[in-house]
């Protein structure tokens, strides 16, 4: 048995605490070291964004919980409210969750799992801060966000386009899920979605500042994509040039039904695609 392998009598999930906040921020940042998707070296933003969001008025310290093992912090995840905002300007509340973290070496054994069917059970009890119109506390409908689109789907999420939603832009793409915390949450809602805009406000000179806190380590250099292109057939690699990106991790972000679509994608491709991730650490497309 791995020694790392939790039992779920020894795996301990509560809220996080202000003395945990150096440890949750380490965890994420060992956690993304290596999730840069540009092929220019950059420092994980990841670590900054837990530290910002919790002085966000979105966040939500009721569902920031951290999974301890033996005693020992491994990972965590965290909520802020978001919200869909309809053609005719009504606001319907949501949450979203992230940073999701779990140290690397505790990886691939249910613990992120576990932090999310955790919380999703309590966001189903949560009231949201704006009341409904019939004067009653309002639930928090569903959450919202853009992850993984082979992973995501196996703990509940569908794609958000299935119900109207499309991001703030207009746009909708397979990484951008939902989950509904209660049945027909989503019936009649569509609309725009909107997160905190503290997601996105972060410049490599405010990460590296921060960085300083923790020891130091060596800049991650992304893998680039032609480590697959070399492996594919000429039609299958005519298709993935059509996507124009750089670099290999990028591909987490496109769910297998989205390549398959492709001219010139066929099994084999799939497969090699699937090997070739692996191969570098990485998780792509439907379970097998």
């Amino acid at each position: 048995m791995n020694p790392t392998q939790p039992s779920p009598a020894y795996l301990h999930l509560r809220q996080e605490r202000p003395e945990d906040h150096y440890a949750v921020e380490s965890i994420t940042r060992e956690a993304h070291w290596d999730g840069n998707w540009d092929m220019q070296p950059q420092i994980c933003d990841t670590h900054l964004l837990v530290h910002r969001l919790r002085q966000c008025p979105s966040y939500v310290p009721k569902l920031h919980y951290v999974a301890e093992l033996e005693g020992k912090l491994v990972g965590h995840i965290m909520y802020c409210a978001s919200k869909i905002v309809d053609d005719a300007g009504k606001t319907y509340e949501t949450l979203t969750f992230g940073p999701l973290s779990v140290l690397p070496e505790y990886q691939g054994q249910g613990i992120g799992k576990t932090l999310m069917q955790h919380t999703f059970e309590k966001a189903k009890h949560l009231r949201a801060a704006v009341s409904s119109g019939d004067g009653l506390p309002a639930k928090y409908r569903a959450i919202l966000i853009f992850g993984h689109p082979d992973y995501y789907p196996r703990v509940g999420f569908k794609r958000a386009s299935e119900f109207g939603i499309t991001d703030s832009s207009g746009k909708s793409y397979d990484p951008f899920m939902a989950y509904l915390l209660y049945e027909g949450a989503l019936d009649g809602v569509s609309g725009r979605y909107y997160i905190d805009p503290a997601y996105e406000n972060l410049t490599q000179e405010d990460i590296l500042a921060f960085d300083k806190k923790f020891p130091p380590k060596e800049m991650h250099i992304p893998v680039s994509i032609n480590a697959l292109l070399d492996r594919l057939s000429p039609s299958a690699q005519k298709a993935l040039e059509g996507l124009k990106e750089k670099s290999l991790m990028i591909m987490q972000t496109k769910s297998e039904r989205e390549i398959t679509s492709l001219d010139g994608i066929d099994t084999n491709a799939i497969e090699t695609i699937r090997a070739v991730m692996r191969e570098h650490g990485c998780n792509w497309g439907q379970a097998r």
